[in-house]
Formats: C-alpha cells, structure tokens, sequence
C-alpha cells in the first residue's frame, strides 16, 4: 500500500497541498509513498514560522531544551521496528542497518541533550579590569539539507545540536527519503510536544529543488545553511551562502582510504576492509575507496578479503538475509557501472564480482588499478573497492593522498605509533587506527578536509557551529578615556 501523508510540517500544522510526487522502493522500483511537492511559497512560510517562534524557543530554559532533545530520542527507540522497515522499503538499506541507524540516530539526540549543560561561553582577563566575556548565542533560523543513503543519523546529527543550541529549523530531505529524512521528524515533533514553528518540514520533487534550494540559502531570514551531499552540490550551496556572508556546515564526498599494513592482525585487517567497503553498497561518504595492501601480506589478504566479499548476500532488503540491497536509483547504478566498465577496458581485473543487474551491484573487488582509471580518482558510491599493492609506509601515504577529497580513513597495524605516525600524515577530517573509516560518535568531530567539507558535527564542535561569538565587557576599572576628550 503506498504510504500517503497529511501535507507539509509548517508552523506545528500539517499543511496540505494539491501537487505530489512519487517516493520509489529502490529494490524493485514501485512506488512506495505520495509525498507533498513543496516549492518557494511553502518554503517562506516555513521561514517565517520559524523566525516567529525563535525568541520563545531560544529563550526557553536549557534544561527545557534537553528534556526535549530526550523525548526526541525515546520516541525514536520507541518506534525502531517501523522505522527500520521504512529505512529498508524507502531507501534500500539492509536490515541491520536500518536498525543500527535508528539506534545512532537517537544516540545523537541524547548527545544534544548533554550538550545543553555545557559552556555556553568563558571569562577573559582584561587590562583594564573589566568583566571580559565570550558568550554564544543561537544564530536563528537554520536550514537543514539532508541526504538519502544515511537520512536519519544524517538528519538528526546537525538538527538535534542546532535545536539544543536554540536555533529553529527549516528542513529539506533529500527527494530520495523525504519520509526517513523529513516527515518522520515532524511526525516526532508533533508527538513530542515541540512548539509551533521550532521545526518545519518540506519536501519537494527534484523539479523544485533548485527554488526551493535558493530560498533555503539566500532568504534573509536564514542564518545558517547545513548540506550533506555531493562535492559538487556543496561547493555550489557554500559559494551561495559565502555571498551572502552566511555560516555554512557542508560534508560532503570522500575517496577514503584503508591502509593495511605487513604487521596487521589479518582477521582485523579483512574484516574491516569487508565492512568497510561494502556496507550499505558502499553508499556512505566513509566508504572504503582505495584498499592499500602491503605487498608482503597480500596474497593473504586477498584470500580471506575475497572470501568475505563472496559470501554476502544481493537482493531486495524486504528479505533480512541480503546485506546487500540495491543504489538507491538508476544513475547511481549507472555511474558505477561506468567506473567498473572503464577499469576493466583499461586493464583490471575483478577478482569478484564486476555483475550489475538494474539497481543490484554484486560486492566487486577490483586489482590493477591504474590512477587514469575513473574508479581510482572519483567517488564510487557503490559496493567496489580497488586493492593496490605499496612497499612502503611513504608509499601508501602518498597513494592515499592522491585525491581531492579528505573525509576519513583508516590504518591497520599492530603497532600504534607507527598507526598513529601514518595517520598525521593522512590529509584527512578523521583517521581511524585499527578500525574502519566508517565511523561515526555523536560527541566526536566530525568533518572532513580539502573537497570533502568545511565545518565539523558533533559535541561542542557543533556547538559551535550552530552558535554566534559575542564579546560583552562591564568596565569596573574606570578606564580613563585620553585627556582631549
């Protein structure tokens, strides 16, 4: 049955609307919601509510804020099964996770919770004996652009800090998941107690998106523009928000790299490669993009690195036994069957996999990539990784450099100084030692380097982010003024 909705989030009423557009069930192509197609006059008043209710909810005490953030959080867990089912039907993912997802997600809520009762400022010395203060305070309005291959934990990270900094939003889900990265929240919002205005949701078809996009960015009601997405997209919303002098926290692609080492633990090693590359078809910005082997231990890896890979699972996601489900669309699929077809022309091989049937991408292992091949210099997003041979530890740094992007990326070793000396030399957001690039803390920075984004997620960085630094002085000195005056 295909999932129908009350209308767009506006000012804490459901809104309706004459004009929808179709959500699809990536794994086999039918529709699985009607959903409200927004454009520019909806997306005004979905500002001007939220500019209406930012004085009360920037002045609402932060223990009120937190308690809010909580209820957000509860009411997620509560509702973990359906919300995964809908992870799973609207954007493809496996069962786990979705249910992984749902559990992150309400993890970052309760980590804006805490936040709430962190520092909202500090004390400065003065020559002059002054009372010294930087203080911080809500920016305001904040838009909210959210992607489809991780919509809840994606959602959730910038909003949960931006509402506990006192800002209100505007949020536009990606057209992809405009259930599982938009109405779901004001579903949560209504049911949660939120005040009218402090978060409004609208949602439109891809033909709207460039006036709905602008007027998120460039109304001057808006302060502050949050994107997850495309590099190419996020440069051209942060060069927007960048005119009009506004604040922006883009994340954006990655070419990610996994460093294996001669001394790793090879379980570890194959593990964290296998996760690493193929979870969620490889839609995830920390994807593994560049698998770099250390000659000595390759053949062994790629005996139980293969291993791994052959035995996952393709198929539709409505069966719990298939990790791997389908891209999202049939231009994703498209692109990376391009890139497979363009490095098996110019010489690789696919140890495994290398099949494309619509949407389905079998778990592909790719050897003797070439840096003129596509799959080695631009962002895959999909389930196929490139294995690449080094000698030495200068070797797969310089490899793992050889990209526009600085998102994440990983090192297997067993000895930590030596992990820790690779990774301060990774350009890179975030390194992971021993484990994966996919990583993700609520608490933690989060952001990358380069092409990959500007701006970081998470604890008191976003904080940060989400908040104006004033100055504010109470002389008690007298400071004498000069004479002439």
């Amino acid at each position: 049955m295909v999932k129908q909705f009350k209308g767009l989030y506006i000012n804490g009423q459901w809104q309706p609307i004459n004009k929808g557009f179709p959500s699809f069930n990536p794994s086999d192509g039918s529709v699985w919601a009607d959903v409200p197609d927004g454009g520019r006059r909806e997306v005004r008043q979905a500002i001007d509510a939220a500019q209406a209710a930012l004085p009360g909810w920037s002045s609402e005490p932060f223990t009120h804020r937190a308690r809010m953030m909580t209820k957000f959080a509860d009411i997620l867990e509560k509702r973990r099964p359906e919300i995964c089912e809908a992870i799973m039907a609207e954007g493809g993912g496996w069962f786990g996770k979705g249910m992984f997802e749902v559990g992150l997600a309400a993890d970052a809520w309760h980590a804006a919770s805490a936040a709430c009762y962190g520092s909202i400022g500090e004390m400065l010395p003065s020559e002059h004996n002054k009372i010294s203060m930087a203080t911080r305070r809500p920016l305001g309005v904040v838009s909210v652009i959210s992607p489809w291959n991780v919509p809840l934990v994606l959602t959730s990270r910038p909003m949960a800090f931006a509402l506990a900094a006192g800002n209100t939003i505007v949020l536009k889900p990606s057209e992809e998941t405009p259930y599982c990265g938009g109405l779901l929240f004001a579903e949560i919002a209504e049911e949660a107690g939120l005040p009218p205005g402090v978060l409004n949701v609208v949602t439109c078809s891809r033909d709207n998106v460039p006036e709905v996009g602008d007027e998120l960015i460039e109304h001057p009601l808006v302060k502050g523009i949050v994107f997850t997405g495309s590099t190419a997209v996020g440069r051209q919303i942060a060069a927007k928000a960048g005119a009009h002098l506004k604040k922006c926290c883009i994340e954006l692609g990655g070419k990610d790299a996994l460093i294996i080492c001669d001394d790793a633990d090879m379980e570890r090693a194959t593990s964290s490669a296998s996760f690493g590359s193929f979870m969620h078809q490889g839609q995830i910005c920390m994807s593994v993009e560049k698998l770099l082997v250390h000659e000595n231990i390759y053949d062994e890896f790629m005996e139980g690195f293969t291993a791994r890979a052959a035995k996952l699972k393709v198929g539709p996601t409505s069966d719990h036994s298939n990790v791997i489900g389908p891209l999202i669309n049939d231009k994703q699929a498209a692109k990376v069957k391009d890139q497979i077809d363009d490095a098996l022309a110019r010489g690789a091989t696919a140890v495994v996999g290398g099949g494309v049937e619509g949407r389905f991408v079998s778990p592909t292992i790719l050897t003797g990539v070439t840096p003129d091949m596509k799959v080695y210099c631009e962002e895959t997003f999909g389930p196929v990784v490139p294995v690449i041979p080094f000698r030495t530890d200068e070797e797969a740094i310089a490899i793992a450099n050889d990209t526009e992007y600085g998102l994440s990326s990983g090192v297997i070793t067993r000895d930590e100084n030596r992990g820790l000396a690779i990774a301060e030399r990774l350009e890179t957001g975030m390194c992971h030692i021993n484990c994966s690039p996919v990583n993700d803390e609520p608490h933690a920075p989060f952001g990358g380097v380069k092409s990959s984004g500007v701006g970081r997620y998470g604890g008191r960085w976003a904080m940060e982010n989400f908040t104006e630094t004033r100055w504010i002085t109470m002389d008690r000195g007298g400071r004498p003024y000069p004479p002439v005056f």
